[in-house]
């Protein structure tokens, strides 16, 4: 597999391909990548490895690979459900937006998750014999959307499955998985998309990331400088957006932002995956901000997106947002 569709990602690529070729393969793997990243192409590239290059791999419906990811709706639904429509979302971009897998199955706007139902689907599906004989795979998008009954039915299978028996998390907050997941899995770190890469990859979106970046970039030098006035006209630029998923989108990306950071201050930079051409930003936030920060206002992102879900006046929630982050940046 070249550069160009690894994005980035070749040592980790050939980490998985060595992996293959020892036949030393972990049974629980855990991929951080940031939303919209590669996580599931290499994975797919893993899996059409170890299925033998087999066309239904890439075609997604190969019977022993199974696909899982957060739905929503009546009656318990389960991934299964929305399969196909899946299937075309991957096939079309595998890069996909977490808002835009929730477009294409039908659910934006719902609360979506990944319920005990599901988790007892996956045991069902798990408890048959490979219908070629080979490894069973379970490929599950945002365990973090995991509800602890769920995680707990899954516990004992992710501990100690069967032989030949593979489980791939793609997460974008690994510290929101359930530790008892978390901790049975190798973690590997899927390192962002390029600006360049992003461009390709997302044209549409990554004009709109630019600017989402850019009011990060802003909010975060008002804060820093101490300036109260200029950090709530960022916040009144947020409020005036003209769409709440614009909004939420502002709130994913500086989570994804304050992980990087967080990661930098403990002096993991290879870890934080950080773009070059954001390296001297980066840099800057790391020399000034409280070391508790990054952990402090993740969990005030999270409390905008959970209230944006619940159409609560931006103007209000923007203030607010902004006014605890002055408190606690330095």
């Amino acid at each position: 597999m070249d550069e160009v569709r690894t994005y980035g990602n070749v040592p980790l690529r050939e980490a998985l391909h060595q992996m293959v070729e020892s036949g030393r393969i972990p049974h629980a793997m855990l991929f951080h990548e940031n939303d919209g990243g590669g996580a599931l192409p290499l994975i797919l590239d893993f899996l059409d490895e170890i299925y033998g290059h087999n066309p239904r791999v890439e075609k997604l419906i190969h019977p022993d690979i199974h696909f899982i990811y957060p739905v929503a709706g009546p009656d318990k639904p389960v991934s299964a459900n929305f399969i196909q429509k899946w299937r075309t979302l991957v096939a079309e971009n595998p890069c996909f937006f977490e808002n835009e897998l929730y477009v294409a199955i039908g659910i934006e706007g719902k609360q979506s998750a990944i319920s005990v139902a599901e988790a007892r689907s996956i045991l069902e599906k798990l408890s048959l014999s490979a219908v070629e004989g080979g490894y069973r795979s379970v490929v599950l998008y945002l365990p973090e959307k995991m509800n602890q009954a769920a995680a707990n039915a899954l516990l004992k299978m992710v501990e100690e499955p069967p032989q030949k028996t593979l489980f791939l998390f793609i997460t974008h907050a690994p510290e929101k998985v359930l530790t008892t997941i978390a901790s049975r899995c190798v973690p590997l770190r899927v390192r962002p998309l390029s600006r360049e890469a992003a461009r390709t990859v997302h044209p549409k979106q990554s004009g709109e990331n630019a600017v989402m970046m850019d009011l990060f970039h802003d909010l975060m030098k008002a804060l820093l400088a101490r300036d109260l006035l200029t950090a709530l006209e960022t916040g009144e630029a947020l409020a005036a957006l003209d769409s709440r998923e614009k909004q939420k989108t502002f709130c994913r990306l500086s989570g994804e932002v304050l992980r990087g950071l967080f990661l930098l201050q403990q002096e993991l930079p290879d870890l934080a995956g950080i773009p070059q051409e954001d390296a001297a930003f980066f840099q800057e936030m790391a020399s000034y901000c409280r070391k508790d920060f990054p952990r402090r206002a993740m969990t005030y992102f999270d409390r905008a997106l959970m209230l944006l879900e619940r159409n609560v006046s931006q103007k209000i929630l923007f203030t607010d947002l902004v006014n605890r982050l002055y408190m606690i940046v330095i």
